[in-house]
C-alpha cells in the first residue's frame, strides 16, 4: 500500500477545528480503509484533541497532516507556539476538562512533540484496522 498524505491548513480558532474535522472525516473515507468503522471514529477524536489545544493554547492549528503508512495513520497538527503541551498527571477522570492528551495517549500507539523553529507538531500515530502483521 503506497503512503498517502494529505495536507489542510485550517482557520484560525474554533471554526478551524471544525473545518480540520470535515477533512480528516472526507480523507478517512476516501482512503476506504477496511473495517474501518471505529478506527475511523478514534482517528477523529485525536484529530479533534489535537486541533482543539491548537485553538485553545497557541491561537490556532497552521498545519493539518494526514499519512495514511502501510500499517499505520499518522496524524500531526502544527501550530505557532513553542509551549509543549502538558497531560495531567494522573490522569483525573472526576474532574471536569484536561483529558485530551490522556485521550490521545489511549488511543495512540505513540503520540510526541516536535519542536520548529515556528512553534511546534503535535503528532499521534494510530494503528491501521485489519489483521496484525
Amino acid at each position: 500500500m503506497p503512503r498517502r498524505r494529505v495536507v489542510f491548513g485550517p482557520a484560525e480558532g474554533t471554526g478551524g477545528v471544525a473545518a480540520g474535522l470535515c477533512f480528516v472525516r472526507a480523507a478517512l473515507a476516501a482512503w476506504r480503509l477496511p473495517g474501518a468503522g471505529r478506527f475511523d471514529g478514534d482517528a477523529v477524536l485525536v484529530a479533534a484533541e489535537l486541533l482543539a489545544n491548537a485553538a485553545v493554547h497557541a491561537g490556532g492549528a497552521r498545519r493539518l497532516i494526514l499519512e495514511r503508512r502501510p500499517r499505520t495513520l499518522l496524524i500531526e497538527v502544527a501550530d505557532d507556539s513553542p509551549r509543549r503541551p502538558e497531560t495531567r498527571l494522573p490522569h483525573r477522570p472526576d474532574i471536569a476538562g484536561g483529558h485530551g492528551l490522556h485521550i490521545v495517549d489511549v488511543l495512540s500507539e505513540h503520540w510526541g512533540v516536535t519542536p520548529c523553529p515556528d512553534g511546534k507538531t503535535v503528532w499521534a500515530e494510530l494503528r491501521l484496522p485489519g489483521p496484525a502483521p
